[in-house]
């Protein structure tokens, strides 16, 4: 980096006619304060203030650390640098300056450790209540942070690079500061302010009497004048200052264009961030991320709300909303993996000792499931004070209002269920809408076909109808003695008992149900009783008339022209015998008129896929742990306890169900007996296709997903695992536990379930001992 020095005339400041009020503290980047801050330049990095209820500093980027533990404050790669609790951080251009959470103080300090701390003697000392780094000066407003009245004096230092020699190898450069004069101007050390931004060569300060005040030698390039809005937060880049207006929530941006323009019309912020040459800000509405300037849109994150923001060069990062977590994206190239953020939980804001006011909410550590922490701030009277969301992200609607403890919850549509929310979740694009005709029409189309089916295979059955008479009076209870429990003339005068546990199911008990209370507790078989489709057929929801609530599987007319008597009685025979508590267990069978029907258990919390994927109510990490040690317990039974074995051969998490307790079974396994030859080879093909689903509930990534490189969730993960970087893997929609060694321990036996090698590959017995133990060790909040 090469040293770049000031122009020497005095700064011009104006006094401009507005009130600068309540620098959102939310709002980080060059130049502005808050809970996580980037510094700029060729050795840019990061820092942010840990969840841990001790403020202390976590910092990643180029050649810096990546983490430090929750209680120990971050160090860079000199390991004799530590950095102290800070109450708020402001980053500059190759360095970061914050407050000291435990007396006001200021303390500045860059990446590679040689100066750490560079704030001059003059200021060491003194109590500060709002500090602004730019490009190269510190400005920093007298007063003790934690002080009621937060406005006093402000006093400026010059940050300066200095070469150790005369080759002006960058890497020879260190950081020195000293007291600076071309950030003094008698008119401006006269006033009081309640905050201040810098950016290169200028800083602005909002005026406790009101108004806004610029000084330095590059103010006058801003162009501000004749403006007479009020702003509830600023951030300044390089060359250029961006406000949100208090009146219109919308944002008015000075100085160099190139860097703001085009600015979002229409769009209510509460937040702001400045880039060197891009501003991010965070909407009123459902708290998600806007971009504009030199900046790629798209990168950015979809579906997540954030808190805080700040931004680098090209980097920017944010504390999400949802669980605290960073995320980090980049403008037009991809990710360094110098800037991939730690897996710590950030503060969302700054710890103040105001009182939150409408529209904001105070934040209730308690969401963070963590017993020992009942504050994000150092001292119990301090509170973390969020601006109120208005809406949620597309598919998702507000279940609950914001309240003075909590932010509005949202809630996927598919679980809408009354009037309040469908005016919300009605709202569908054209695309959507087009899909769904199409979808509409080709359902139309598979009834009509099926219908003329069904109607042959009717007239063909009533033809045959004597010759099955006669076969069922000679050999009735002989054909599946075993697996019946009352044929269907014994059926009438008996009432159904309830169903068994599933874990002391008995073998060999089935009933036989007719045709006719199928229909009727399937309401004909209408498609608003569907539960979901496949290669075998429907499957219907049911309400038998003893009120029990089943599922019956349908085959469709493929199946049954497919299938002769001969092999459906062997499947019978098969499933009725497998019972386990981790089996979605067969509790009867109908075989009249032609058809073929299985009633089976009635999971009612649906599938994995559906959870997943499927925008159900979302799982968290300890019934996502506890769903796959289920799962893998039900595929170990029919691989290792049914005789013969049971190969599934379409493992996959739409064939995991949830029963009412959220418990795990496996379904849609029959007909899927291999011979001798091809057994083992068939079980480790299910081990393989097991593996994919750990990496589902992992990631929350579908298998396949066309809007992601690559498309294959294999293919995607392979390299982070191989490469000892499995923690690139977690959802980044789920809360982060404290503890993510099980995750990671997951992702290793995902790993070994997809080794290419079907040899190299565990068992399901193996796959099922490493997940119990995962279980039992209770490590997942």
């Amino acid at each position: 980096m090469t040293q770049k020095s000031h122009t020497t005339h005095h700064g011009f400041f104006s006094l401009l006619p507005f009130f600068l009020l309540n620098i959102a503290g939310s709002a980080s980047g060059f130049g502005s304060m808050g809970p996580i801050a980037a510094a700029f330049g060729d050795s840019g990095f990061f820092c942010t203030i840990d969840a841990s209820g001790k403020q202390a500093v976590i910092c990643w980027g180029q050649n810096t650390s990546t983490a430090s533990s929750p209680s120990t404050p971050s160090s860079s790669q000199n390991p004799s640098l530590q950095i102290p609790p800070m109450a708020a951080l402001a980053g500059g251009d190759g360095f970061l300056c914050g407050i000291l959470s435990n007396n006001s103080q200021p303390y500045c300090w860059n990446s590679n450790g040689s100066s750490t701390d560079l704030v001059p003697p003059p200021f060491v000392t003194t109590s500060y209540s709002h500090i602004a780094a730019g490009k190269n000066h510190v400005c920093a407003v007298r007063g003790s942070y934690y002080s009621a009245s937060n406005s006093g004096t402000v006093d400026c230092w010059d940050i300066v690079w200095k070469s150790d020699d005369s080759s002006k190898q960058s890497t020879l450069f260190s950081l020195t500061s000293k007291q600076s004069t071309l950030f003094y101007n008698p008119n401006v050390s006269t006033l009081a302010f309640t905050n201040v931004v810098s950016g290169d060569g200028f800083s602005c300060g909002g005026a406790s009497q009101g108004g806004l005040v610029c000084w330095g030698p590059n103010s006058t390039a801003l162009g501000i004048s004749g403006v007479s809005d009020n702003f509830v937060a600023l951030a300044s880049g390089l060359g250029s200052v961006c406000g949100i207006s208090q009146v219109s929530r919308q944002v008015i941006c000075w100085g160099n264009s190139s860097s703001f323009l085009p600015i979002p019309v229409g769009t209510r912020f509460v937040s702001l961030a400045a880039g060197a040459k891009h501003y991010c800000g965070i909407r009123e509405d459902d708290h998600g991320v806007e971009c504009w300037g030199s900046f790629d849109p798209s990168s950015i994150p979809k579906g997540s709300g954030f808190f805080a923001i700040a931004s680098s060069r090209f980097v920017t990062c944010g504390i999400r909303e949802v669980d605290l977590v960073l995320d980090c994206w980049f403008t037009n190239v991809s990710l360094p993996h110098d800037y991939d953020p730690p897996l710590e939980l950030c503060s969302p804001g700054l710890c103040t000792p105001r009182t939150c006011v409408i529209g904001e909410f105070t934040f209730n550590a308690s969401i963070l499931n963590e017993p020992d922490l009942a504050t994000l701030c150092v001292r119990k009277e301090l509170n973390i004070c969020l601006p109120c969301a208005l809406n949620c992200s597309e598919g998702q609607f507000p279940s609950s209002s914001c309240t003075a403890n909590a932010d509005r919850v949202c809630t996927a549509c598919s679980l809408c269920q009354n009037s309040s929310c469908l005016d919300v979740c009605k709202l569908q694009s054209s695309a959507e809408m087009e899909q769904k005709h199409d979808r509409q029409l080709q359902r139309l189309v598979l009834i009509i076909v099926s219908s003329v089916l069904g109607i042959t295979l009717i007239v063909m059955a009533w033809c045959l109808l004597p010759d099955i008479i006669s076969r069922k009076n000679a050999e009735g209870k002989k054909q599946f003695a075993s697996c019946i429990g009352k044929d269907d003339l014994q059926k009438d005068a008996i009432t159904y008992p309830s169903p068994p546990v599933p874990s002391t199911l008995s073998l060999g008990i089935a009933q036989v149900f007719r045709l006719s209370e199928l229909k009727d507790a399937t309401n004909g078989f209408k498609e608003f009783n569907e539960l979901g489709r496949g290669s075998y057929g429907f499957v219907y929801k049911a309400i038998l008339a003893d009120g029990r609530q089943v599922a019956v599987k349908r085959a469709n007319a493929a199946t049954i022209i497919r299938t002769n008597n001969r092999d459906f009685e062997i499947e019978l025979e098969i499933l009725c015998n497998v019972r386990h508590s981790h089996i979605v267990n067969l509790l009867g069978y109908c075989a009249e008129m032609g058809e073929r029907l299985l009633v089976y258990e009635f999971m009612p919390h649906g599938t994995l896929h559906d959870h997943l994927h499927g925008g159900l109510s979302p799982l968290n990490w300890s019934l996502r742990l506890k769903i796959a040690m289920q799962a893998a317990k039900g595929l170990e039974y029919l691989h290792s306890e049914v005789v013969p074995p049971i190969v599934h051969r379409d493992v996959k998490c739409s064939n995991i169900l949830l029963d009412g307790e959220l418990g795990a079974r496996i379904a849609d396994f029959g007909l899927l007996t291999p011979n001798d030859r091809d057994i083992n080879g068939a079980m480790k093909e299910d081990v393989y296709n097991f593996g994919i689903v750990l990496l589902e509930i992992l990631s929350g990534r579908k298998t396949y997903d066309r809007d992601s490189t690559p498309q294959s969730i294999v293919d995607w993960a392979l390299p982070f695992m191989r490469n000892s970087k499995a923690a690139a893997l977690i959802d980044r929609y789920m809360a982060l536990p404290r503890n993510v060694e099980p995750l990671l321990r997951l992702a290793e036996i995902s790993e070994l379930a997809l080794r290419e090698n079907p040899s190299e590959r565990p068992t399901m017995s193996d796959v099922a001992g490493s997940l119990e133990q995962l279980v039992k060790d209770g490590l997942v909040l």
